[in-house]
């Protein structure tokens, strides 16, 4: 997993022209790293590969959607949602995404495909769309001060610290805390904390 401030993080990917079975064995590669971190998506330049393709998997899916060469036709409502990335791990953010989304991509035979999302599924696209084209949602905060770090204080609550962008060294310290126990904070603007509990579905929006 690339973590932030790799600089593959801030490339654009490339076209896929090429749909063959080592298409078919990275998206699957793929999709058994998301799902190993508890994720909804993974881009491609996550994982080191300059491709436009990436999977995503809702909850309630047994299976996990790959999109190759997405476009995002159509875009429809704004609203602010939390966010996090598995390339920026201890962090969330507040971000304005789209309510819905029309998306044009291709499937793993090459096919074109047309897709409506909402809710979810069109800011899990809207995030992996963005990673592809060397954004990360760090880009789209409502405002400077709507980025937290994730701290855990000593009776177990998960505490949302206002921060700057975080540097390397923050990001290498976070990881650190977050995977020394698997956490599912709630996030409460108006406070900065919440309580939290213990579990191993922990989901995040990238």
């Amino acid at each position: 997993m690339r973590v932030f401030p790799d600089p593959i993080l801030r490339q654009r990917a490339r076209k896929v022209t090429q749909f063959d079975a080592k298409l078919a064995q990275l998206a699957a590669d793929m999709a058994e790293t998301m799902n190993a971190h508890h994720g909804v998506g993974l881009a491609a330049n996550q994982v080191g590969v300059l491709q436009r393709m990436f999977v995503v998997k809702m909850e309630d899916w047994e299976e996990a959607l790959v999109l190759v060469n997405p476009e995002i036709m159509r875009r429809e409502g704004l609203r602010d949602v939390e966010e996090g990335c598995l390339s920026l791990p201890g962090y969330r953010g507040m971000v304005s995404r789209s309510e819905r989304i029309r998306v044009r991509y291709q499937d793993l035979t090459g096919k074109q495909q047309r897709l409506r999302a909402e809710c979810m599924l069109a800011q899990a696209i809207e995030h992996e769309t963005d990673h592809l084209n060397g954004i990360l949602y760090i880009d789209h905060l409502v405002a400077h001060d709507q980025l937290f770090r994730i701290h855990v204080n000593e009776d177990g609550d998960v505490e949302y610290l206002p921060t700057g962008e975080p540097d390397a060294a923050e990001l290498e310290s976070a990881a650190q805390r977050m995977n020394s126990r698997n956490v599912l904070p709630q996030f409460d603007p108006s406070s900065g904390r919440t309580a939290t509990r213990q579990t191993d579905d922990a989901t995040v929006a990238d």
